[in-house]
């Protein structure tokens, strides 16, 4: 059996690595209180804290994020778990690439293209 050349691994390995059933979308729904001073000032140290760590809004109460795998997306979810207020509801959902790709965006009754994901940057 003659084993793959180095060029035949490479193709291999980016093929795994960019493949839609591999890449994550981590989405962050929450409904905090926000009745007092308080309550808004929590609301907003969150927000905050899941933007620092890459959440982009997608819609008032929902954000997501882009990871480029499971694990990576498990660092994610651990860390918004970190800082999850002791008030409201938050829910944590993983969804691939693929599935967040056959999405349909509507404004108002027109649909829209959904746009391209900022580009990240991933640091070894």
């Amino acid at each position: 059996m003659v084993s793959p050349s180095p060029e035949g691994y490479r193709e291999a390995f980016m093929f795994q690595r960019l493949n839609a059933y591999r890449i994550m979308w981590v989405l962050v729904f929450f409904d905090l209180p926000t009745e007092t001073k308080k309550d808004r000032k929590i609301y907003a140290r969150f927000r905050k804290n899941i933007m620092a760590d890459g959440f982009n809004m997608f819609q008032f109460s929902i954000y997501l994020r882009h990871c480029p795998s499971r694990e990576n997306a498990d660092v994610h979810i651990k860390r918004v778990k970190t800082i999850l207020p002791s008030k409201g509801h938050i829910g944590i959902m993983c969804i691939t690439d693929k599935q967040f790709g056959m999405m349909e965006i509507f404004r108002g009754k027109e649909l829209v293209e959904a746009r391209e994901p900022a580009q990240q940057l991933e640091l070894f």
